[in-house]
């Protein structure tokens, strides 16, 4: 199973996208609980030293090999690093200590369009017709989602700086979705493990500085559960997925699963917390699967003269 889908196909680069966005589903909701139980810097730093120590476990066959690799494009490593997890990451989490989930899922829903963004501003890439047509249903999909099919809803919501600081994040991580094209030629354990080093470096100093300020971190038995969540399920299997799911399908196309997290998140509420499903969880659903079909589906080949 793991072979088949290690295989270089736009099947399996969808189906790493939608096990990311699963897997950072649980972190909207994990991350909303431990706002109230672990400090946000304190929650990053934490998360980012667990997913290194477990990355460098899984990625240590491989150090000997592509440690010079790394190293020689240490520059890029660090730029991914910070953009991908450490500054994302902490910004994410201080945005859910102010703000909704279902405002931070509006938001959110803004990352399909900045990466598309980053990838014209970086590299030229154009969105084609097909592709906007896919990005733009999708959206509407997760604002039929959100709105619960009444756009007064939408209309009642209001920015603050849990918002603003949700939409920088989405934009820096935007910049490490568009430049992936460029990561090294290393195994994908060994990038994962670069990246989490330096994220858990550059988090380290701000944790410290926020617990020096007076932030308060109870080790209790729910704290230490949501820590070790958030360093395996959204850090080591999300982001191996999403940097595979990236390589095979490119920023742009693979960006638009993330419109999946609000509709996740809306089964996971009537799974585990027993809401009904509704006609406008049906429409959503549509418009959404309907948006990645467009967007990710091959152009038909060229018919022989």
């Amino acid at each position: 199973m793991l072979e088949f889908l290690m295989r270089p196909t736009p099947f399996n680069g969808a189906a790493m996208m939608t096990i990311t966005a699963l897997c950072w589903t649980g972190n909207f909701i994990v991350g909303r609980w431990a706002a109230d139980h672990v400090p946000p810097l304190t929650l990053a730093g934490l998360r980012w030293i667990g997913a290194t120590l477990i990355m460098l476990a899984l990625a240590w066959p491989y150090r000997h090999k592509d440690w010079p690799i790394l190293r020689q494009h240490m520059p890029m490593m660090v730029m991914f690093g910070l953009t991908g997890a450490a500054i994302h990451n902490a910004l994410q989490y201080v945005a859910l200590n102010y703000t909704t989930a279902t405002s931070a899922s509006v938001i959110n829903a803004s990352g399909p369009i900045l990466i598309a963004l980053s990838c014209y501003l970086f590299f030229g890439d154009r969105v084609s017709l097909r592709q906007a047509l896919g990005i733009l249903s999708a959206l509407c999909g997760v604002l039929v989602v959100i709105s619960k099919g009444d756009p007064q809803v939408l209309a009642g919501l209001s920015l603050n700086i849990g918002d603003l600081a949700m939409l920088a994040a989405i934009a820096i991580a935007s910049v490490y979705m568009a430049f992936m094209r460029r990561r090294p030629p290393v195994h994908a354990l060994s990038f994962a493990l670069g990246t989490f080093v330096v994220a858990a470096l550059a988090m380290l100093p701000m944790m410290g500085m926020e617990l020096a300020l007076g932030a308060r971190f109870v080790p209790t038995t729910g704290a230490l559960l949501a820590i070790a969540y958030v360093a395996v399920v959204p850090s080591v299997i999300a982001y191996l997925c999403l940097n595979r799911g990236l390589e095979l399908l490119g920023g742009t196309r693979a960006g638009v699963f993330l419109y999946l997290i609000p509709l996740f998140t809306a089964g996971t509420a009537v799974l585990l917390l027993g809401e009904r499903p509704a006609a406008y969880h049906a429409a959503g659903l549509v418009l959404i699967v309907l948006g990645l079909w467009i967007s990710t589906r091959q152009p038909p080949a060229p018919k022989a003269a």
